[in-house]
């Protein structure tokens, strides 16, 4: 898909309680080529959203024509390691989405629609806060969702997804240790509406594969970056 030179990105403070606040970055796409639906993408536990991983989708989003709000989860803004309990991490992202809404990023984002979701941990929130009865949530596209711990199939995270009535976009890698694309076909079909997967063949969590692999690493992400502009744009307007 053909990209265009997108805006500069730019910080913008969020005050989530009283004592408390974090940063979100709007990835601006260029208006002649922009898309209906603004996204926010949430990091995963282990890296916030100056990651290598967040920074190249939010921009290459951006690039193609989807505007993209990325943000730290307190902890993160804290440097803290150890992720916050769930309703404070639902807390945190009902925010930015509020934010999102009232114009904080976007002059017409209560013209467009909303899409959320994110990276691991932040995709699984996203699906919480969705579920909780969030309104006016579009859509949800999950980078590499977190259906159960590495090695603990029993555990499994998805039972909210059922409460979740707008279309889903799961992007898994074949060879995701927190679940695989089959596991996730399973889950699906106890889902009053069948979700879209992308599957990324010899894709880890974060959609790496082999060296010995046939196709390129770049390759690989451009595939994935492509496919998730067209599920927006034929998915949600």
């Amino acid at each position: 898909m053909p990209s265009v030179a997108a805006e500069k990105p730019e910080q913008v403070r969020v005050d989530v309680s009283p004592s408390e606040h974090v940063t979100a970055i709007a990835h601006r796409a260029a208006p002649r080529s922009r898309a209906g639906a603004i996204l926010i993408l949430a990091h995963g536990a282990g890296a916030n959203q100056t990651s290598s991983f967040m920074l190249r989708f939010a921009t290459s989003l951006a690039a193609r024509g989807v505007d993209t709000v990325t943000f730290n989860f307190a902890y993160a803004e804290q440097r803290r390691r150890m992720p916050d309990r769930n309703d404070k991490l639902e807390g945190c992202y009902r925010t930015l989405i509020e934010a999102v809404r009232g114009g904080k990023f976007h002059d017409d984002a209560s013209q467009r629609k909303l899409v959320i979701g994110g990276k691991s941990m932040g995709g699984r929130i996203a699906s919480q806060v969705a579920a909780s009865g969030q309104e006016g949530i579009a859509g949800l596209v999950f980078l590499g969702y977190p259906l159960h711990p590495p090695g603990r199939p029993d555990q499994l995270r998805w039972k909210h997804l059922a409460d979740i009535r707008a279309p889903m976009l799961f992007v898994q890698g074949s060879r995701d240790a927190f679940g695989t694309p089959d596991e996730l076909r399973a889950v699906f079909r106890g889902l009053a509406t069948a979700p879209d997967l992308c599957v990324v063949e010899e894709g880890d969590h974060s959609f790496k594969v082999p060296k010995r692999s046939a196709t390129p690493q770049e390759q690989v992400y451009e595939f994935v970056l492509d496919e998730i502009v067209r599920w927006l744009r034929q998915s949600i307007g």
